[in-house]
């Protein structure tokens, strides 16, 4: 009888399999990266025979059981994808600490999360290291006077470097930058603090000459609207953010404002459906074209063509792609007469985004930017159908505007809400409010400008509707300030078990997909994370990879043992900790207590010690008769005794960052290596 009533409910769901397809795709591409270990060869090959097998059943029985085969096939076949896709995109990656001469042709020029400027580089050359040692690709933070070297798209250049592979996550199960540079082809990041060297000025190439463009835009775009308010417009037409200060967007994150910057879903379909509108309504003036020729199929070509050249111009990353595969499917949908906005047409840029980028699921920007159109879509689908059923809730023509933006914000931001304070360890708790105050003027003045300036720009006139941007940019930079300088206008949150973010997902997609009384099946998953995330508790103890910062929970929050130095890690594990505080400020709380250079923790009934400074590895004997556990930032000059456990650069190099938990026997030891399993990018 439960078999047949799944069936049934099954086969109901039929005409709805491709809304329910993205689901059991992610499921397979998630669960590849969940693993601890990489799939060997035969597993791929008895998977590979599982998805046949289940295409088989599903073509000999396309009833009954036929959607449920194809349902797990596509689990299975979302696994291999993945597993493909991390194979394909594999470069070496440097595997020791390299410091020497560094060639190289820039590609990317950005910044830093210390403000410098950064520069991706391939065609790399490193002295005396091998091809099998030799990374491609590198990224590099210069420091310090650069002299004169401008840097530009092209360039061929050389310069001194301290160079390693991508580190690890800063604490176990934190964020993994291995992975992410893996995906992204970088074998090797770094820093410089001499001057870089131009060796050769740019090269030929269609990539680079489009590179050059939008650097040249970017450039233009600020001299005609100096300070913030020109490097805001470069960043939304280009998506070079080099020249955002930090202040300004720290006031963007605070106000959850700092989607404006990222060129992605809002900017791609502001512009395509400004694009769609002006060509359709253009089209239409004259008679004969419009009542021979298809205008709204034409002006759909015409908002793809634009949004491929906005891609091209933006620089192609990942986050401007999906929003690109996203609206074009809802265009092409209107060149087969389907209508554009739909859970259908979601789902296909789903699979397609996932498909040629399956490494994009566990990326904060997928999943923000497909909670937030799923959830639009759905909500407005349901208004419009009641607005059809019911003339009651059929607004008045000047308030429909009105209500649109009010929905849309809130209806967006309470969809992202989950995955932004997971990622980021933050609330905005006026973000409503900023986005009430600036969408519309983003939608209605800054992107029609923006098109407006590349169509005059032909003429040499394009400077004009550049410099009408600049008050409302102004005011959208007003708001930022405003709402992010109001008391309480952020909220610090915990990051979440590693389960809870599936959880929601999947209980967003059930809430969306299931119908009447069903939907309240999407109540368990949401409970559930809610209770899992509520009862998440922080590790006592962090160490760094390198010995050389130690953070203690107190009462008051986490106490580190330096006030500056590892910032990265230090303002990592605050921000997990759901803690608001700086480096500093952790640093003057009383958890850890000693003199510099030789500080004493207790957990449970163990001990620590955290050795630094010179003579640090003469003071291991002595630390250890008097502890449990010694962290040290530097080499022992002699071996502990065996009732000592020793946590020196060389061990945690191999385990990467460590938590300490209290247990029966004392202490037990989670290393960030563990958590991370033995994956391509771990190796």
């Amino acid at each position: 009888m439960l078999v047949h009533n799944v069936l049934t409910r099954i086969e109901e769901e039929r005409g709805r399999f491709m809304h329910w397809a993205p689901l059991f795709l992610g499921t397979g591409v998630g669960t590849y990266f969940a693993l601890l270990s990489e799939p060997t060869g035969p597993i791929y090959a008895s998977l590979i025979a599982f998805v046949a097998f289940c295409a088989l059943i599903a073509w000999l029985w396309p009833w009954g059981f036929g959607p449920l085969a194809i349902a797990v096939g596509l689990v299975g076949f979302g696994f291999c994808l993945a597993g493909a896709r991390a194979h394909y995109v594999a470069e070496p990656v440097l595997g020791f600490r390299y410091y020497g001469p560094v060639e190289g042709r820039i590609v990317k020029i950005d910044r830093s999360q210390s403000d410098a400027v950064r520069l991706t580089l391939d065609r790399v050359r490193l002295d005396d290291v091998g091809p099998t040692m030799h990374a491609t690709t590198v990224r590099v933070s210069l420091h310090g006077d650069q002299g004169y070297l401008a840097p530009a798209i092209g360039q061929r250049i050389a310069m001194t470097a301290h160079l390693s592979g991508p580190n690890g996550p800063v604490e176990p199960g934190g964020f993994d930058f291995q992975r992410m540079a893996w995906f992204r082809g970088i074998g090797a990041v770094g820093y410089a603090r001499v001057p870089a060297l131009l060796l050769k000025p740019p090269e030929p190439g269609i990539a680079l000459a489009v590179s050059r463009m939008r650097q040249n835009i970017s450039a233009w775009v600020r001299g005609v609207l100096p300070g913030e308010t020109g490097a805001f417009a470069a960043a939304i037409t280009t998506g070079d953010r080099s020249a955002m200060g930090k202040d300004t967007i720290g006031a963007l994150r605070a106000s959850n404002l700092a989607h404006l910057l990222a060129i992605s879903g809002l900017h791609m379909g502001l512009l395509t459906g400004f694009i769609f509108q002006a060509m359709r309504m253009v089209l239409s003036l004259w008679q004969s074209v419009a009542l021979r020729y298809p205008i709204k199929k034409l002006a759909a070509c015409a908002a793809i063509l634009s949004g491929a050249f906005y891609l091209a111009l933006s620089g192609g990353n990942i986050a401007t792609e999906r929003a690109f595969v996203m609206v074009a499917t809802m265009f092409v949908a209107i060149l087969f007469d389907r209508r554009a906005l739909s859970l259908r047409a979601v789902a296909m840029a789903a699979i397609i985004v996932l498909t040629l980028h399956s490494e994009a699921l566990v990326e904060p920007g997928f999943q923000m930017s497909f909670a937030a159109t799923t959830a639009l879509v759905a909500v407005f689908g349901w208004l419009r159908d009641r607005a059809r059923n019911d003339g009651a809730w059929r607004a008045s023509k000047w308030a429909r505007p009105v209500l649109a933006v009010v929905i849309s914000s809130f209806v967006a931001g309470m969809a992202t809400a989950p995955f932004g304070a997971a990622h980021f360890n933050q609330i905005s708790h006026f973000g409503l409010l900023a986005n009430l105050l600036s969408v519309p003027i983003m939608g209605a003045l800054i992107m029609p400008l923006a098109v407006l300036a590349a169509l005059l720009s032909t003429a040499g006139l394009g400077w004009l509707p550049v410099k009408l941007m600049g008050p409302p940019i102004d005011w959208i930079i007003g708001v930022a300030r405003f709402v992010s300088s109001l008391d309480g206008a952020t909220g610090q949150v915990p990051a979440p078990p590693d389960a809870v973010l599936p959880m929601v997902a999947v209980g967003g997609i059930l809430a969306t997909l299931l119908t009447r009384r069903a939907r309240l099946m999407a109540l368990v998953p949401f409970v559930a994370a809610a209770l899992l995330w509520s009862q998440a508790t922080r590790p006592p103890v962090l160490i760094s990879s390198t010995g050389g910062l130690v953070g203690v929970m107190t009462d008051a929050g986490r106490d580190l043992s330096k006030p500056r130095g590892e910032a990265f890690a230090a303002l990592s594990w605050l921000e997990n900790d759901g803690d608001a505080a700086d480096q500093e400020t952790a640093f003057a709380r009383v958890g850890l207590t000693g003199k510099p250079g030789h500080l004493t923790a207790k957990l449970g009934g163990a001990v620590l010690i955290h050795l630094t400074g010179r003579g640090a590895g003469d003071r291991v004997l002595d630390a250890c008769g008097e502890a449990d556990l010694v962290a040290l930032s530097g080499k022992p000059t002699t071996d502990p005794p065996a009732n000592c456990t020793l946590l020196d650069r060389a061990a945690l190099s191999k385990t990467g960052a460590v938590a300490l938990w209290p247990d029966a026997d004392g202490f037990r030891i989670e290393t960030a290596r563990a958590r991370a399993g033995n994956r391509l990018w771990t190796r």
